[in-house]
């Protein structure tokens, strides 16, 4: 593809970008501004509604508290013809009665130990109901008859008076009535008149809520329906009452108060409805339902004391079509501006790059080594500087292009074998500059050290010097000094010790100024280890046959005493508790010369499964006094269930003991021993830890801890700690330790369990 076609399509490319872009934040915008007119608009509906109802819930109030003093005057006039006594009373002095003071009918209701019962009625349904299970209207019998004022929320509620909300009838699920109760304690029953409230609704359906919300879905036909909530019951399971033999939902419980509650959205709207109550805001969703794309407001409505949710559900497919018109008329505006714009970016560049075709031709030409013709310079912007440079440089390359190749050819021959001498050479080898940054490694150094060449190529090397000798090696070499056959340790990109041997050289320019270090290194790590391997054979040596002498010679007047001690234990001069002691403490002093020939030799050794938590504690027991003298507290930290070990006991005991002296004399100026010993499931195995907080090993003192002869201590032998490596590995353990000066030293001991 030629430049004028790219440039032409970057510019087309560019123009389609700010297209689309324009295209997207205008449907973006234009829906947002449709999403809220349409929730203003419903808004507005709310508000309306929200007047409307509060209006007609006043005159509806004010109607049931007229028709409820009406009732108590009812039920005043009524008890003052009726007998006080309700055995003395018949259900035909109640019809008479109904007739006469205009009421639907009156009941008498009588309280019982665990019931109110309707016991006399102009309505023979009526007779024998229970109240029992009437909720709140329980409750405000029971006070009625307590004379005590009615304190449930719902229905009017005056001097010994009280009218329940208008409601189905328990006995007749057809009727809806508006009840009244009076008890004023004159007569041993409470008097009940009430009348159908059937027209009350049927008034409040056709001038209220209802009408308005009809009213408002035939102006709007955005608007899809309008649905007032109650909050308190909406998304719950409703609550129905059997009554005279049929479910019916009592009027005060239902979830849609006026309107029609048609695109439902179950558990999402009930959702929306509770939050829009706990913000006191309006909620927005979106949704789809019976087919077609919805928005639904549910906006907060306070109604007195009452507070209700007005759910508007708007057709979001109006809006989709207005953005649908919109989009389409601005895409088709774009591709025409589209390929207008392409048209004439073509143009342009074809104009623009006209002079690069002599430069592609002249670059051509130097490509296949002509040098001779010149590109003629008739601009002065940036292409003819351009042309002048391409010129410029044809000439240059015609002169030094000869002598490049002669000095080609004498370079070939060294540079392969150095190649080959760098790359297939066993020894490690890397070249840095001044910087020390690295230019060059072989493939023995990403071998040796674990470093590709990619991880330190153009970068300094990690610090990875053991001793800290680099930086001084290489200030040497700077200097122009070589350093051959210098004995280290380097470190590998895990961290791991490596010995070598190291040969660094300076390299240098043409003109003799040092512009690089190499450094070659071998490994010498085996060479070191076997080494230290005779080193210590050799003292072992010696260790074993001074501690062969020394034991030979303690045994035989040993064996004298312990056989006076038995003569005279026979002939009775001493008491025989001295002579116990006495025994015992040879016994004990014969037993430490034997471990003291495991320098010497194997020991016959009695292996037996051995409770290390029992023997730790005894040597604490042990020992516990002497740390107390040194202001020493030994603390524990065993887990519950440790499993027990194959070995010799007082093998082990001697160990620690000799682990436990150590750092007690360790704390000079007091402090504190931590013996934490824990179960390594995966490893089978038990370990024990001894942390002190003594003065701990200076770190040059490290790498000879062990060593037979070797102690920091003022009156120790160096024997100690060899002796217990020696012990622990007879029982397939190992010793290791962790110091640090002036903090403290770990020795942890892990032993295999059973």
């Amino acid at each position: 593809m030629s430049i004028k076609t790219k440039l032409a399509l970057m510019i087309s490319l560019v123009v389609a970008v700010t297209l689309t872009m324009n295209i997207s934040i205008s449907y973006i915008t234009s829906e947002a501004e449709l999403k809220h007119n349409a929730e203003q608009q419903m808004a507005t509906i709310a508000k309306q509604i929200g007047s409307t109802l509060e209006a007609t819930e006043k005159s509806r109030n004010y109607m049931e508290d007229l028709v409820g003093e009406t009732l108590r005057n009812v039920s005043l006039a009524a008890l003052s013809e009726l007998d006080p006594h309700v055995r003395n009373v018949t259900n035909e002095q109640l019809a008479e009665l109904s007739r006469k003071l205009g009421v639907d009918h009156i009941t008498l209701w009588v309280r019982t130990p665990d019931d109110i019962l309707a016991v006399r009625s102009s309505d023979p349904t009526q007779i024998g109901l229970s109240s029992k299970t009437w909720d709140y209207w329980y409750t405000a019998f029971q006070q009625l008859f307590d004379r005590k004022p009615v304190t449930v929320p719902q229905g009017q509620k005056l001097k010994d008076y009280w009218s329940g909300p208008i409601q189905y009838s328990t006995a007749d699920s057809t009727r809806i009535d508006k009840w009244g109760y009076y008890y004023d304690g004159t007569a041993d029953y409470m008097i009940d008149p009430y009348v159908d409230a059937k027209r009350f609704l049927e008034f409040e359906k056709n001038n209220g809520a209802d009408l308005l919300v009809r009213n408002l879905l035939t102006d709007n036909p955005n608007i899809l329906g309008i649905a007032g909530i109650n909050p308190e019951f909406f998304g719950k399971p409703p609550i129905l009452k059997k009554k005279n033999g049929k479910l019916v939902q009592n009027l005060d419980v239902r979830e849609i108060v006026f309107g029609d509650y048609t695109y439902k959205e179950g558990s999402k709207d009930a959702e929306a409805v509770q939050r829009t109550v706990r913000a006191g805001v309006s909620v927005s969703t979106f949704g789809r339902a019976d087919g077609k794309d919805i928005m639904k407001s549910f906006i907060p409505l306070r109604v007195g004391s009452s507070v209700y949710v007005a759910g508007v559900t708007f057709d979001y497919g109006a809006i989709e079509r207005v953005l649908y018109r919109q989009l389409m008329l601005q895409i088709c505006i774009s591709l025409g501006l589209l390929l207008a714009a392409s048209a004439a970016s073509y143009m342009i560049a074809g104009l623009s790059i006209r002079p690069l075709h002599q430069i592609v031709a002249k670059v051509g030409e130097i490509a296949q080594g002509r040098f001779d013709d010149t590109i003629p310079i008739r601009r002065r912007d940036e292409l003819g500087l351009l042309s002048s440079r391409i010129n410029q440089m044809a000439g240059n390359l015609r002169t030094y292009t000869g002598k490049l190749q002669d000095t080609a050819e004498e370079l070939r021959g060294t540079k392969e074998y150095l190649e080959s001498f760098v790359g297939q050479t066993s020894d490690a080898i890397h070249v840095t500059d001044l910087a020390g940054k690295v230019i060059r490694v072989n493939p023995a150094f990403e071998k040796m050290f674990g470093w590709s060449a990619d991880e330190v190529l153009g970068r300094p090397l990690p610090i990875w010097s053991v001793e800290g000798d680099y930086l001084e090696i290489g200030n040497r070499v700077q200097r122009g000094e070589a350093v051959a056959d210098h004995e280290t340790v380097r470190l590998t990109k895990e961290g791991q010790a490596v010995d070598v041997s190291i040969t660094v050289s300076p390299i240098r320019s043409e003109d003799g100024q040092i512009v690089a270090i190499a450094e070659i290194a071998r490994n010498i790590t085996s060479r070191k280890q076997a080494e230290e391997a005779i080193r210590r054979s050799e003292k072992l040596s010696i260790v074993g046959q001074l501690a062969a002498g020394v034991a030979h010679e303690i045994r035989n007047p040993l064996t004298t005493v312990r056989g006076f001690v038995q003569l005279q234990r026979q002939t009775g001069k001493l008491p025989e508790s001295h002579l116990d002691v006495m025994l015992s403490e040879l016994d004990r002093i014969n037993l430490i010369v034997g471990e003291f020939l495991i320098l010497a030799k194997p020991q016959a050794q009695q292996f037996q499964p051995v409770e290390l938590k029992t023997l730790l504690s005894d040597i604490i027991l042990l020992l516990n006094p002497l740390a107390q003298m040194s202001q020493i507290r030994v603390d524990t930290v065993f887990d519950t269930d440790i499993p027990r070990i194959n070995g010799d006991a007082n093998q082990l005991k001697q160990v620690f003991i000799n682990l436990l002296k150590n750092g007690i004399e360790a704390m000079p100026d007091g402090g504190t021993i931590t013996i934490a010993m824990r179960t390594v499931p995966e490893d089978r195995a038990v370990t024990v830890r001894v942390a002190d907080e003594g003065v701990g090993i200076p770190e040059e003192n490290m790498p000879r801890v062990g060593e037979p002869f070797f102690t920091s201590k003022p009156n120790g032998n160096g024997l100690g700690l060899m002796v217990s490596q020696r012990i622990i590995a007879h029982h397939k353990g190992t010793l290791s330790i962790q110091s640090r000066a002036g903090i403290g030293t770990t020795v942890e001991v892990k032993l295999p369990a059973l």
